[in-house]
């Protein structure tokens, strides 16, 4: 790993942990995702697909050349119902969308790319919610070879379908890992048109590039650098690195300089373990290994956009048990003090106001103990670090008085 390895040991995931770790993470995401691979774009070609979340009597077509990350924009796609065709544009998405049509009217796609003809299945146009279809030409740059010692070339990787984010628990913090598969489609290296940087999300730490990855990649604090050019073929970069979790919560916020072709996420499931994300479209879980996973998939998410994952359900420690016992401890320590100091005596006046300023004392301590499990659950405001202040400072006038055997205002 060079010095990427020892910056990973010196402030991170510890080696054998890591190793550990890793092997169980790339042993399970092979069989978890197994089920879940997106076939060859061609095989999808052309099948209508039912959906919600287009407006009712809605027709959407997407134009792809090889790959789902190559959208062709800006080309007429043809929507024939009989002998009625209407012809509309791709947009910067490769998206052509017909609406209003008619409920119940049969239609079909069609577009014509370099002289190829591509056809949809005919479907009928459905009366609640739409349809999506994609329509994949032949990819005719692709060459029977690569020239990996050819001169870089300016162009676009992606990160291949193979990619992966697998996430699960450990004892102090959640663990993060990006199994990155940077493919370049192109015959000759390719000069990715921005640099290949990115930043981990906002509360990493530990960050570190696995054995396994390509020499050209390397992290620094959260930044994440791959160096070009990229040769024919994948470039593979695997980054570690841990999370802290709120009351068994993390949120993960990620862009990635280039488009992430099918997003994969794998979580490890402890206990009610669930995952949320906008961007997920399907998710299941699955044993494997004695363990059970969290398999979920998303659609292609372009460069520059960010991946939101909210992970929640984690086991974790409270600190509310430890925060009571120190609480305690200190009221015991002193009540110590207070009676080992006591004025001797037996004036009524003074019983009195010493049994006035211990229930005060005693009110003071609850609310400060409710107002202590009130945080560590979530449910204070801002005003919490005033209102603990407010009441450690009549507790230690309390406190004084009773030494003193003085009165306390109310």
């Amino acid at each position: 790993m060079g010095a990427n390895g020892r910056s990973g040991r010196k402030g991170g995931i510890g080696r054998k942990a890591l190793v550990l770790c890793v092997l169980g993470v790339l042993c399970s995401s092979s069989v978890l995702l197994a089920q879940f691979q997106m076939p060859d774009p061609k095989e999808m070609s052309g099948i209508p697909r039912p959906v919600t979340d287009l407006p009712n009597g809605s027709v959407s077509v997407r134009l792809i050349r090889g790959q789902l990350s190559n959208n062709l924009t800006n080309h007429p796609v043809e929507l024939h119902a009989g002998s009625k065709v209407t012809t509309v544009k791709t947009d910067e998405n490769g998206r052509a969308q017909f609406d209003a049509l008619a409920p119940g009217t049969t239609v079909k796609a069609v577009a014509v790319v370099d002289g190829e003809r591509l056809e949809s299945q005919e479907f009928p146009v459905p009366a609640q919610g739409g349809i999506r279809v994609m329509l994949v030409a032949t990819d005719t740059s692709k060459g029977p070879s690569t020239t990996p010692d050819a001169p870089p070339i300016s162009g676009q990787v992606a990160i291949g379908s193979q990619s992966r984010i697998v996430i699960e628990p450990a004892d102090d913090a959640v663990n993060v890992f990006y199994l990155l598969d940077i493919s370049n489609t192109a015959r000759a290296p390719v000069n990715h048109a921005a640099s290949f940087v990115f930043d981990l999300p906002s509360g990493a730490s530990r960050a570190a590039i696995m054995q396994g990855s390509s020499p050209k990649a390397s992290v620094s604090g959260r930044r994440v650098t791959v160096a070009g050019p990229f040769a024919p073929g994948s470039t593979f970069v695997q980054v570690a690195y841990a999370m802290p979790q709120g009351g068994g919560l993390v949120d993960i916020s990620q862009t990635f300089p280039a488009t992430f072709e099918q997003l994969a996420v794998i979580v490890r499931k402890v206990g009610n373990t669930a995952l949320r994300s906008p961007q997920i479209a399907n998710q299941r879980e699955m044993p494997a290994e004695g363990e059970t996973y969290i398999a979920a998939m998303g659609p292609t998410v372009p460069a520059g956009q960010t991946i939101a994952l909210s992970v929640s359900g984690f086991p974790y420690h409270s600190q509310a048990p430890r925060t009571i016992a120190l609480a305690l401890v200190l009221v015991m320590v002193g009540i110590g003090v207070w009676a080992a100091r006591r004025p001797t005596g037996d004036q009524e006046v003074r019983a009195a106001e010493r049994k006035r300023l211990i229930a005060r004392r005693e009110k003071l301590f609850a609310d400060l103990v409710r107002l202590e499990r009130d945080h560590l659950a979530g449910r204070t405001d801002r005003r919490y670090t005033e209102r603990r202040d407010q009441l450690v400072g009549a507790l230690e006038q309390v406190y004084g008085a009773l030494d003193r055997g003085d009165d306390v205002a109310a």
